[in-house]
């Protein structure tokens, strides 16, 4: 499932006939590249395929002024239908992808041992830095959300929030860890 094809398809649905500009305006407008797996310059690609695959068709050619003919598209009734499945899918299911992070964590370096603790808190003021930016459009935002958008652009200072607090337990434990990992070292040698 990609989120990119659940956008499309629920654009079309909830705002009717567009042509691919009028979606990533909509798109640019909702700012979810910020708060989704979303690049706005992969929509034209995607109402390509999903055009192919029968979820979306042709309307109509519109020209404004001296802008290019620009095809519209509406969905279809089987893009309904894996509008559908799509939603249903992406409420249901849990993404929670593996952080890099936590290997790399479990594998120091020996060698470099003594930098842990300084890449870590340089990664709290990554992530803090990451939740003012999610908060600050959050609030630029705010005036034009409905209750469930605001409601639902939270998760990410949520998670953030989560996040940075595991690092700050994880900085705690680190002389721990430390002492732990370099018995470890001495005892394999």
């Amino acid at each position: 499932m990609t989120s990119v094809r659940l956008y499309i398809l629920g654009a079309l649905a909830v705002e009717g006939p567009m042509h691919g500009h009028q979606l990533r305006l909509l798109a640019e407008k909702e700012h979810v590249h910020y708060w989704t797996d979303i690049s706005v310059g992969s929509l034209y690609g995607v109402i390509k395929r999903l055009a192919a695959e029968g979820l979306i068709t042709e309307l109509r050619l519109e020209r404004e002024g001296n802008y290019p003919e620009r095809q519209v598209y509406e969905i279809s009734p089987a893009g309904r239908e894996a509008l559908a499945v799509l939603r249903l899918d992406a409420l249901s299911t849990v993404v929670f992808k593996p952080d890099p992070f936590d290997l790399a964590m479990s594998r120091l370096d020996p060698d470099s041992i003594d930098t842990v603790e300084a890449t870590l808190h340089g990664r709290v003021a990554d992530l803090e830095a990451m939740l003012a930016e999610s908060e600050a459009q959050r609030a630029r935002a705010d005036q034009y959300l409905t209750a469930n958008e605001r409601f639902v652009l939270s998760h990410k200072s949520v998670r953030l929030r989560a996040d940075i607090d595991w690092h700050k337990a994880l900085i705690f434990e680190l002389p721990r860890i430390i002492a732990d990992e370099s018995a470890r070292t001495k005892a394999s040698s």
